[in-house]
């Protein structure tokens, strides 16, 4: 969003405001599917659980990945029907179990034994897809670090599950977040060749690939256009799982280029030869995806002039509450306006109350 739209924008809600763009959400959309034809693109709702943004893309038929009782609650809101979800937080209680179930969500992700014993009860109702750890130290977040069963081990896990007379749906895997290199998602797909040569073999009616998620979005640096880098992924799937349903786990990729915040300079200080500027929004607020998820995000000052070693601090009394240090900025007045893109993904997801500051509002627009 340029910045002169958001100036008018401020006008009428003031800041911090993360302006939620309806098009970019449908065009993200949109774009995917295009990229994964006949892929079922279940949105990880926990990377931006906005009432709005699942809205739309409710509107635009997607499929919903949950983890939790209160993220139910989220997609209940719109009557989304539990066919079109799964649950796939690999750890639950029984009576989060029961919670999905009472829903209508049927299909469930396990990655140890233990959790398997859980299902045995409800093995009628469900079906269950083992999640394949697929470690990625190069992009954003490891997601294969707390989940998922090593690949060599995969197998006994299926066979544990066909024992118990559960119904072994499939492998999920997750290639990690923000992930800029498409052959990790190759590299788990040989990995299933092998595991559903094996269930053939065996009779284990084994009928989804879930791909997970980790589509990268452009942040400070570009990343290649998302048709380009599902390209080998789709030849793959084309090559050697055509009979299988795919369905993935897109997240920050549908969520991350839809929000843009608004934040202004309520204070500045000048320390040690530095000027310190703080934000009425931080590390508690919008900016936790900069602790949490590891992001930057790409900024925009309209002021210009000559620029100094400066440094971006959040507005609670926490000294942890600094959004950038070191970072070379124009001498910015009390009032000024600051915009930052791409902040739609693990932002307001995990923003706080912290210190009696309130959360940014949230404002769709066009």
């Amino acid at each position: 969003m340029d910045f002169s739209t958001v100036q008018d924008l401020v006008r009428v809600h003031g800041t911090p405001t993360l302006f939620l763009s309806e098009s970019k959400v449908r065009e993200g959309y949109r774009a995917l599917k295009n990229a994964l034809p006949g892929v079922d693109l279940y949105y990880a709702v926990k990377s931006n659980a906005t009432p709005d943004l699942v809205s739309i893309l409710n509107s635009e038929e997607a499929f919903f990945d949950i983890c939790t009782n209160g993220e139910i609650d989220v997609i209940n809101k719109y009557s989304i029907a539990p066919e079109r979800c799964i649950h796939t937080h690999p750890i639950k209680r029984d009576s989060d179990i029961r919670y999905s179930l009472e829903y209508g969500i049927s299909i469930f992700v396990c990655d140890n034994e233990d959790e398997l014993l859980k299902f045995v009860p409800y093995k009628d109702k469900c079906s269950i897809l083992i999640r394949m750890s697929i470690q990625n130290p190069g992009c954003l977040v490891n997601l294969s670090h707390k989940f998922g069963v090593a690949p060599e081990k995969a197998w006994n896990l299926i066979s544990k599950a066909h024992s118990l007379g559960l119904d072994v749906l499939g492998i999920s895997f997750h290639a990690g977040s923000q992930n800029e290199n498409s052959l990790k998602y190759i590299e788990a797909l040989e990995y299933c060749r092998d595991i559903y040569r094996k269930a053939v073999l065996r009779g284990i009616n084994i009928r989804v690939i879930d791909i997970g998620g980790g589509f990268p979005i452009n942040y400070i640096s570009p990343v290649i256009p998302i048709e380009q880098f599902c390209s080998p992924i789709m030849e793959y799937l084309e090559r050697y799982f055509s009979s299988y349903r795919i369905i993935a786990e897109p997240g920050r990729v549908l969520s991350g280029p839809t929000m843009t915040l608004a934040t202004k300079v309520m204070g500045r200080s000048l320390r040690n030869d530095v000027w310190w500027y703080y934000l009425d929004d931080g590390l508690y607020g919008s900016f936790s995806g900069k602790m949490y998820d590891h992001a930057d995000y790409p900024m925009v000052v309209e002021r210009g002039g000559p620029r100094y070693n400066s440094v971006l601090a959040g507005p609670t009394c926490d000294s942890i509450d600094v959004v950038y240090e070191n970072i070379s900025l124009p001498h910015l007045e009390i009032g000024d306006l600051l915009v930052f893109n791409s902040m739609g993904s693990y932002t307001c997801a995990s923003a706080s109350n912290f210190n009696g500051f309130p959360k940014a509002k949230i404002v769709v627009v066009d």
